[in-house]
């Protein structure tokens, strides 16, 4: 939102810059501090935006840059009215010669007002140099920061969970005694909203010795954002062999998948899936009935969406609810 919309309003002031009525209502050297300012804060802004994920600090200064930069895009447009007012008049004649008298109010007020929003720019683009934010991190890099930094794996990090014993009792019951003797994949989202504890949970399951010794394979892949059917084969291939795959297309990826896990009773955790696109989940879950795996395959799924766990599950979702206020304390 932040940059599409900085973007508008940027290109908005040049025409400002640009018009000799800038002069006249004496906001031309604001408008040139403006383009400044708003220059140095564009070239920063894909990265404070990836940032802003783990910092609560960047997200209220993004914040701050949203609220200033709609003050802002109304200010240009009263600007950008009361010039097609002064310039409709006789082609022939300076505009500042068709000024009407009526105009001086508007001066006054949008010389104050463009001097308040100039302040206001240089305080937010002052406050920028306290987050470190790096200069020209395009698209394409912040993008792949984000996806590293949301990379997920099994190792537990947190051995001491409070508040999720009966949860983690249920998750493994259903693993051990209700999927146990089922002939068809069975798929068990976990649903929550962010930071209730979905990944930690199921960690603590894929590490339970009853489950580990329960399954012939235990496979951990970290989906995200992008729900790729080849991508996630050959994230489960390399959990597996311990080797990339490198295979060029979906069919040598799938023979692959098969041979890997034929006849085996195999646990796959698809962690922080976004997905609610019917025909990929199909796409991913034929690839891995054409595995033929023991009875009692099992996919755990996490996921913030109720709408992802409707479109993937074979049994109904597990509902992860907020800890008590003891347990959180």
């Amino acid at each position: 939102m932040a940059g599409a919309l900085l973007g508008t309003v940027f290109q908005n002031l040049q025409s400002v810059v640009k018009d000799q009525l800038a002069t006249y209502w004496g906001v031309d050297q604001h408008t040139q501090k403006l383009s400044s300012h708003l220059t140095a804060i564009r070239a920063v802004l894909n990265d404070a935006q990836r940032k802003q994920i783990t910092s609560q600090a960047v997200k209220d200064w993004l914040q701050k840059l949203t609220d200033a930069t709609y003050v802002l895009d109304d200010i240009l447009d009263d600007c950008s009215l009361q010039s097609k007012k002064v310039h409709s008049g006789d082609e022939r004649s300076s505009c500042l010669a068709r000024v009407h008298p009526r105009d001086i109010l508007f001066r006054f007020h949008i010389g104050k007002r463009m001097k308040d929003i100039t302040q206001r720019f240089h305080d937010i683009n002052e406050e920028r140099s306290m987050f470190e934010l790096r200069d020209g991190v395009t698209e394409k890099q912040a993008m792949n920061d984000d996806v590293d930094w949301r990379q997920t794996s099994s190792d537990i990090t947190e051995p001491i969970v409070y508040g999720r014993d009966q949860d983690r009792e249920q998750i493994v019951k259903f693993l051990l005694e209700d999927a146990k003797n089922s002939e068809d994949l069975s798929v068990y989202p976990i649903v929550g909203m962010g930071g209730l504890g979905k990944t930690t949970l199921v960690k603590q399951v894929f590490n339970d010795h009853r489950v580990c010794n329960h399954f012939d394979l235990t496979i951990w892949v970290c989906v995200s954002d992008d729900f790729n059917t080849k991508t996630i084969l050959e994230s489960i291939i390399e959990c597996c062999t311990g080797q990339n795959p490198n295979l060029k297309t979906l069919e040598a990826v799938r023979k692959k998948v098969e041979e890997v896990l034929q006849s085996k009773r195999y646990l796959l955790v698809l962690d922080d899936v976004w997905n609610e696109d019917q025909e990929k989940w199909k796409q991913l879950k034929g690839k891995l009935h054409c595995a033929r795996a023991a009875k009692g395959a099992t996919i755990l799924v996490t996921t913030g969406l109720e709408e992802v766990a409707s479109t993937m599950e074979t049994h109904p979702a597990y509902l992860l609810k907020k800890l008590s206020d003891d347990d959180s304390w």
